[in-house]
C-alpha cells in the first residue's frame, strides 16, 4: 500500500442475523452485504445476491426483511449469482425520504436500480419502483469498457458513482449532475453522460490492487471510501480477498490517506457519522460464502 498510514483497528459489532423463517432460503443471516445506510436509528443493508432490504435495529435483534423485487432467486450459488440483481449500492438521497439501491452494471441484466421510500419513522413504504439504469451506464461502458459500480454518494450538487478498478484500469470517480439522476429514476429516459472521470491509484495489499467498495460524503466537503485488494481479473468472478482499507479524498480531489484495516474482512459498504468525537465509519462484509454471516464493523477514522 502507498500513501498509508498506521493501520485502522475495526471493531465488531455484530453479525446481520436473521430469523430463518424470514428467509426465502431459510438463511439464520445475510450472507453478501454490499450496500450500507445509517438513518432513523436503524441500519439498512442491501445484499448483492437478495431481493430483500435488511433492516437492523439493535446490536443483538435478529434483522428484518423487506421485499424489494418480486420473485425469488434459485438456491445453488452459481445459479444466483447469474441470476442476482447485484444491488452493490444503497445510499440515502440528502432531504428525501427514499433510498436507492443501485445495480453494479458488470453484466447488462444488472443494470437496473430501486427507488424505496421510507415512512416518517423510517419503514419502507409498500410499492417499491424499479428504474432504468442503461441510460447512465451503457454510454459510461462506451468511454470505459466493462463497468461495476460498488459505491455512490452525494456531493453538493452532483452524485457521485465508484467505477470498481479491474484487470489493469484503475479504480474512478464518476461525477454527474444530481438532478439528472433524480430524473433519470422518476423515469426519464435521455442518456446521461458524466460531468468528470476522475482516476485513482490506490496502491496494492500483497501485490493485488485496491478497488473501490463503497463512499461516503464528508461534511468537509471531502469524502471518504472504503477498498479492497480482491484477486480476481473480471467483474464477475470473485476471488480472494488479501484485505481491505479506507481512504479519504480532500475537497480538491486529492487522495490524502489510505490505512489498512485490521482483520481480512472484505469491506463492501460504508457509512459514516460526524459527531464531537469526530467521524464515525461503519462498515458491512462479505465472506463470499452463503453459509457464512455478514458482520456490522465500526472504526473511528
Amino acid at each position: 500500500m502507498r500513501r498509508s498510514d498506521r493501520p485502522l483497528q475495526v471493531d465488531r459489532l455484530r453479525p446481520l442475523t436473521l430469523a430463518p423463517q424470514a428467509h426465502p432460503r431459510g438463511q439464520p443471516h445475510l450472507s453478501a452485504a454490499s450496500g450500507l445506510v445509517c438513518a432513523h436509528g436503524r441500519a439498512y443493508v442491501i445484499g448483492d445476491d437478495e431481493h430483500h432490504l435488511a433492516l437492523f435495529r439493535d446490536r443483538a435483534s435478529p434483522g428484518e426483511l423487506v421485499r424489494v423485487v418480486a420473485g425469488d432467486l434459485p438456491v445453488s450459488k452459481g445459479a444466483r449469482k447469474r441470476r442476482k440483481p447485484d444491488f452493490e449500492t444503497l445510499l440515502h438521497l440528502p432531504d428525501s425520504a427514499m433510498l436507492l439501491a443501485l445495480g453494479s452494471g458488470s453484466r447488462p441484466a444488472r443494470d437496473r436500480g430501486v427507488a424505496i421510500d421510507l415512512a416518517p419513522d423510517g419503514m419502507p413504504l409498500a410499492g417499491t419502483r424499479l428504474f432504468d439504469l442503461a441510460p447512465v451506464y451503457q454510454p459510461l461502458r462506451a468511454r470505459l469498457g466493462p463497468i461495476n459500480i460498488e459505491g455512490a454518494f452525494v456531493l453538493g450538487d452532483e452524485l457521485v458513482l465508484l467505477q470498481r478498478g479491474q484487470a489493469g484500469q484503475a479504480s474512478m470517480g464518476v461525477h454527474y449532475g444530481l438532478r439528472d439522476w433524480l430524473g433519470m429514476v422518476e423515469g426519464h429516459a435521455a442518456a446521461r453522460h458524466p460531468r468528470a472521470l476522475r482516476p485513482f491509484d490506490l496502491g496494492a495489499i500483497d501485490g493485488v490492487p485496491l478497488a473501490f467498495t463503497d463512499g461516503a460524503a464528508l461534511p468537509s466537503g471531502g469524502w471518504v471510501f472504503t477498498a479492497v485488494a480482491e484477486d480476481s481479473d473480471n467483474s464477475y468472478a470473485d476471488g480472494p480477498c488479501r484485505g481491505s482499507a479506507v481512504g479519504v479524498v480532500g475537497a480538491d480531489g486529492r487522495l490524502l490517506s489510505l490505512r489498512r484495516l485490521i482483520g481480512g474482512d472484505k469491506v463492501e459498504g460504508l457509512a459514516v457519522r460526524e459527531d464531537r468525537c469526530g467521524t464515525a465509519l461503519f462498515m458491512v462484509t462479505d465472506a463470499d460464502d452463503p453459509a457464512q454471516a455478514s458482520c456490522l464493523l465500526s472504526a473511528w477514522l
